[in-house]
């Protein structure tokens, strides 16, 4: 198994594949959460700097790619094209767990929990948008027990004050009073950039 982004996703999906006894590789170009992973990941799980050429070479061989690549608030960027897709196993399986961001292989189509599946030069793909949703209320409560005293703050102070005594209701911030708060969004979509706190 190969992952690409060692994240919460990719650590996860690592320790699940390890634990069954997979040979599992997490690409990923932060140096530092690298360090991190080979620390406290299994014998089993091999941590590489991610590059093109290493990406192009490990899929060859693997039975199943995650695309576990976050760049808060931006696109994901596409790091397997459908060239790469014809050397890769015929029945390999890619999950694009990034397909909510735009999706980080290039034949990569947002999916339903209906019809998940789609097959591509022989690669199965698996690009369910929201997969959280396949076990909605443990993820439901994930999600309001982490959101809930963010909700509950700007309730009791008001959007503009909440944001100038709390850094991380502020960062949350996309759009505010018409205008693109968030660079990442801005970039990704074409539009002009205005800084939050300009706003505030």
């Amino acid at each position: 198994m190969v992952i690409i982004g060692g994240g919460v996703v990719g650590t996860n999906a690592a320790k699940m594949a390890c634990g069954l006894g997979a040979k599992v590789y997490i690409l990923d170009m932060n140096l530092e959460r690298l360090r991190y992973l080979s620390d406290v990941m299994p014998s089993n799980c091999f941590l590489l700097m991610s590059k093109p050429t290493t990406v192009r070479r490990l899929i060859k061989e693997a039975d199943v790619v995650v695309g576990a690549v976050l760049i808060p608030g931006a696109k994901a960027p596409r790091l397997i094209t459908r060239e790469m897709l014809k050397t890769m196993k015929k029945g390999a399986v890619l999950v694009d767990v990034a397909i909510d961001q735009g999706g980080c292989f290039e034949t990569s189509k947002a999916t339903t929990h209906g019809e998940p599946i789609y097959e591509v030069e022989g690669v199965v793909h698996y690009c369910v948008a929201n997969m959280p949703g396949a076990v909605p209320k443990t993820s439901t409560l994930a999600l309001t027990n982490a959101t809930l005293p963010y909700a509950v703050e700007i309730a009791n102070k008001g959007w503009k004050k909440a944001m100038q005594q709390n850094p991380e209701i502020k960062y949350g911030a996309n759009v505010v009073k018409g205008k693109v708060t968030y660079e990442g969004v801005a970039e990704a979509f074409g539009l002009k950039y205005t800084p939050i706190d300009s706003l505030l």
